[in-house]
C-alpha cells in the first residue's frame, strides 16, 4: 500500500497518525480505568469530542500517508521512452 518514494506529505502524515493514536490509546486507557474503578461515577460526556477528535485525525493521517507516496514507473515504460 505505501510502496513507493516517501515524500514530505508521508511522513507528516505518519506523525500526525502517532499521536492521534497515542492519544486515543490513552484516553480510551484513561477512560476504562476509572469506569471499572469509580463505577459510572466519571462520565465519557466531556471525552467524546477528543475521542472522535483523534479518530478524525487517525484517518487524517492515513489520507497523508496514502496521498504522499509517489508510484514508481513499471521499469518497461522507461526502457520504450528510452529507445
Amino acid at each position: 500500500m505505501f510502496e513507493g518514494e516517501k515524500t514530505l506529505v508521508f511522513w507528516l502524515g505518519l506523525i500526525i497518525l502517532a499521536l492521534a493514536s497515542v492519544s486515543m490509546f490513552s484516553l480510551v486507557w484513561y477512560n476504562a480505568l476509572y469506569a471499572v474503578r469509580y463505577d459510572g461515577y466519571y462520565s465519557l460526556d466531556y471525552q467524546v469530542p477528543f475521542i472522535v477528535g483523534a479518530g478524525a485525525f487517525v484517518l487524517v493521517g492515513l489520507y497523508m500517508m496514502k496521498s504522499g507516496t509517489k508510484k514508481q514507473k513499471p521499469p518497461e515504460t522507461q526502457l520504450l521512452k528510452q529507445q
